[in-house]
Formats: structure tokens, C-alpha cells, sequence
């Protein structure tokens, strides 16, 4: 599903985060680490969001650095704590997202309704709150045709019946459409609405697939 070589990412000429290979299979995987171990770092880039030495290569062979538009649009990605234009309404950040994505109206007004966000997507997002963001942000993380959805932190924030839709997507469209996720979590990543969940083990300098 995706192939990294040569991957080196440095922050003032000093190497946070290093790999010289690593093919990951289609699925689901939980990525663990430290604060400060390059989970975000990783996913970022991944996201083609920050610069580093090296390629990834979504099946198949789909380069990120040589072939960034066609890679951006099926790798979708949601930050641990997001911030957007806070003089756009969220609706109108779904629908730019959407527009570049390749979604469907159908298919926005689906997750906004399953996400239960109706009654204040159209506020500006100045008056939004984190948990509010969060939600705004996981809905745009699924819009489109995505092969790979990248979320950072994606439980924090976000309430108990938020929790059970964002799960029940993430079973749903891997099963039904076998697009694969890559998470980031402090927390424990145990739900039954899950498929198999692999675990992949990041620390600074070095990642292994466990």
C-alpha cells in the first residue's frame, strides 16, 4: 500500500526522524510512541504537509515528490488539534476540501449529518470549539476517494458518541472500499467496530513495524 525510501526528516541540521525502508501492507495500524518521538512529524509528511529528503510511494507507484497533485488527492489527512481560516463558515471549508477532493454533496452531507455537526457548520469557525474542529476536521479527513487516511491524535477531544461514529467509519469504508488508516494515538485503540488493527512502533531516528 505504501513504500518509503530514503526517508530523512531534520530540524536545524539535526535528524528527528530516520528510515531507510519500509513497505507498509494494506490495513489499518495504530502508530505508538512517545511525545516527541515523530508521530506527527511522520504523518505529516506522509501528508506531503512538511518537506523531507526521500520518497513515498502509494500503490502503485504513486510519488509524492514527483507526482504530488495525483498523491495529495487520494491521501487524506486530519491533524491532532486543527486550525483553520476562522472567517470561513465550516461548510465552506467542506465544500473547498470537497471541490479539490473530488467529493460528492451527497457524500459531505452524509458525514456532516452522521457526525451530528448541523447545528453549527455554518458558523464561522472562529466561533467553533476544539471539539468542534475535531469533528469538522474528521468529517473533511473522509471526503472524497481517498486510498489512505492519516489521523493524528484522532480520539482526543471528541465525546463518546463521536468516538463510536468516527469507528464505525473507519470499519465501515475499510471493509466496504479497502481504504487503509494510519493512526496516531496516545490512547488505546480497542473497539469491536474495528477491523484487524496492526501496531507500528515509532521512536526518534528509527521506525519498526511490530
Amino acid at each position: 500500500m505504501l513504500t518509503i525510501n530514503g526517508f530523512k526528516k531534520s530540524y536545524n541540521a539535526t535528524t528527528v526522524l530516520h528510515i531507510d525502508q519500509l513497505e507498509i501492507d494494506a490495513g489499518i495500524y495504530w502508530i505508538r510512541g512517545e511525545n516527541g518521538s515523530g508521530k506527527s512529524t511522520f504523518l505529516k509528511a506522509l501528508a506531503g504537509a512538511i518537506a523531507f529528503e526521500g520518497d513515498v510511494l502509494l500503490h502503485p507507484q504513486i510519488s509524492l515528490k514527483k507526482q504530488a497533485v495525483a498523491y495529495r488527492k487520494r491521501v487524506n489527512f486530519a491533524e491532532a488539534e486543527p486550525i483553520f481560516p476562522d472567517f470561513l463558515t465550516g461548510l465552506e471549508l467542506i465544500q473547498l476540501f470537497s471541490s479539490a477532493k473530488g467529493g460528492s454533496k451527497k457524500q459531505q452531507n452524509e458525514y456532516i449529518e452522521r457526525m451530528n455537526i448541523e447545528l453549527f457548520v455554518n458558523d464561522p469557525l472562529r466561533t467553533y470549539s476544539s471539539g468542534m474542529l475535531k469533528k469538522l476536521s474528521l468529517v473533511m479527513s473522509f471526503i472524497g476517494n481517498p486510498t489512505l487516511i492519516l489521523l493524528d491524535e484522532p480520539l482526543i477531544t471528541l465525546d463518546t458518541d463521536a468516538l463510536s461514529t468516527l469507528y464505525s467509519w473507519i470499519g465501515e469504508i475499510n471493509r466496504q472500499q479497502g481504504v487503509n488508516f494510519l493512526l496516531s494515538s496516545h490512547q488505546t485503540l480497542e473497539s469491536e467496530q474495528l477491523p484487524v488493527l496492526k501496531e507500528m512502533l515509532v521512536e526518534q531516528q528509527t521506525i519498526k513495524y511490530a
